[in-house]
């Protein structure tokens, strides 16, 4: 759990560096990859503390909803959550300009936040 935990923040950490930078087309395109990376990291690191209470759960959407459930993930962010499995999704496999400059908005408007929520929910239940 402890090195999830970690890889989690250090992919969140860059996710951040990235951020900072002017969006320009390649840094929207670095910063749209390392949401992937954390988004992943996010889902697994879900997947491990919950097997730790003896939940199972196989796919990002399991991960999330169970999540939810132990309260990992704030009430009333169980939808922004599900909007990031849409757009990992859509990062991964549809590439355009248009879509690349809206993902990149909600990563930076919306998903940060989110992934910073979840960080302190992981590091205190160590």
């Amino acid at each position: 759990m402890k090195e999830k935990l970690e890889n989690y923040c250090k992919a969140l950490k860059k996710l951040g560096e990235a951020l900072k930078l002017t969006p320009t087309e390649i840094n929207r395109d670095a910063t749209i990859q390392r949401f992937e990376f954390t988004y992943e990291l996010a889902w697994t690191t879900m997947k491990t503390f919950l097997f730790k209470l003896g939940i199972e759960c196989l796919n990002p959407r399991d991960c999330i909803k169970a999540a939810f459930k132990q309260r990992y993930i704030k009430e009333n962010s169980e939808e922004i959550w599900l909007d990031m499995i849409k757009d990992r999704n859509l990062s991964s496999h549809v590439y355009d300009e248009e879509t690349s400059k809206k993902i990149y908005g909600r990563i930076k408007n919306r998903y940060l936040k989110e992934f910073k929520a979840l960080r302190k929910e992981f590091e205190a239940k160590m």
